[in-house]
């Protein structure tokens, strides 16, 4: 049996939910505790960092040509090495301040469903250049799971689908292991992009991504609404390059990703499709849980429900559902040591 470190008490165990937008660190007998976006800005001159998280993505679209601000994850993985470093070292840092520890903490870092090996040790060795005496990779998916007090472990067919930043993982899970799975690049930055290109083709305004956030926030919907939604945007009227305002609609966001959301249901078919018959009936009986930032869409578990013809349900705070799986994982890493990527890697041979 696998056998991991046992010096916890001297440490402060970590689990990370490493996002392409967001950050979500969750400490040992504390729970979550930081919650910050995945943005880095960096001083070209110097090469030092000037802010990390919510500080540095203020600084997005307003900063001098010698400082660039940088989301050093893409697709949920990594694409600026140094940088996730930097990134990972400030958040074990904060999750670790007044907290003298002998050792270095153990960290669970969840990453995107079907990660190559060289992205997957990427994201173990910038956790450990950053102190972590220990790195555990486990797929988002199936922290997720865990995090909604889903079955993992039994002989029971559970689908999942976390729709974050970067990606949308969909994943059927049962006995310990993933059975069919799929990572698709439709997620929330598809949705923000989708707003830009909507907004930039049907009005001629040009709109920033902080904006096109805000959008999807505060009126995205994928169905029609009891009560219609409307906010004013601001940007560049793109024939004068002055300032112009105008009103947008959740019928406008609604047709902005409709093109997204036909892929992702593509993506999720084709998962079902995969999935053995036997399993395949257990997500009839007990349909599908959705979690992450996508999850909150105004809609979306009902579209899904017509749409694949099961019971569809968003778990309990999905924004933090991956990261409160990971911490579990964190206080009794064994039971779900068959979830772990590159096993050998990380468990501790004293």
């Amino acid at each position: 049996m696998a056998r991991f470190s046992k010096n916890a008490f001297f440490s402060t165990d970590i689990a990370i939910d490493l996002g392409t937008a967001n950050t979500l660190v969750y400490v040992r007998g504390k729970g979550v505790i930081i919650n910050e976006p995945s943005v880095v800005a960096v001083n070209d001159k110097t090469r030092q960092v000037v802010a990390v998280g919510r500080e540095a993505k203020t600084m997005l679209g307003k900063t001098p040509e010698h400082i660039r601000v940088v989301r050093p994850l893409s697709h949920g993985v990594i694409s600026d090495f140094e940088v996730t470093e930097e990134l990972l070292t400030y958040f074990i840092n904060k999750a670790q301040s007044g907290r003298a520890r002998l050792f270095g903490p153990r960290v669970v870092v969840g990453v995107p469903t079907g990660v190559t090996n060289v992205q997957s040790r990427a994201v173990r060795d910038a956790a450990r250049n950053a102190g972590a005496r220990e790195a555990i990779i486990i797929e988002e998916p199936v922290a997720g799971a865990i995090g909604a007090k889903l079955p993992v472990t039994d002989a029971v067919g559970t689908m999942v689908l976390d729709i974050g930043g970067g990606t949308t993982d969909i994943a059927v899970i049962a006995l310990r292991g993933v059975v069919a799975s799929k990572s698709s690049h439709v997620a929330g930055d598809r949705f923000n992009d989708n707003i830009i290109d909507f907004v930039r083709s049907e009005f001629k305004l040009g709109i920033g991504e902080r904006t096109a956030e805000d959008v999807k926030i505060s009126i995205g919907a994928v169905t029609e609404l009891p009560e219609a939604l409307s906010r004013s945007v601001r940007g560049r009227d793109l024939a004068t390059g002055l300032p112009r305002e105008i009103i947008l609609t959740d019928s406008h966001v609604r047709e902005a990703i409709s093109s997204s959301l036909d892929s992702l249901m593509e993506s999720m078919k084709e998962v079902i499709e995969s999935t053995p018959p036997e399993l395949l009936s257990d997500v009839l009986q007990h349909g599908v849980t959705v979690f992450g930032g996508g999850a909150l869409l105004r809609g979306l578990p009902q579209v899904l429900a017509k749409m694949l013809g099961v019971p569809v349900r968003v778990a309990a705070d999905p924004l933090t559902t991956v990261v409160r799986g990971a911490g579990i994982v964190t206080e009794n890493p064994e039971p779900y040591a068959e979830f772990f990527i590159d096993e050998e890697d990380i468990l501790n041979e004293a």
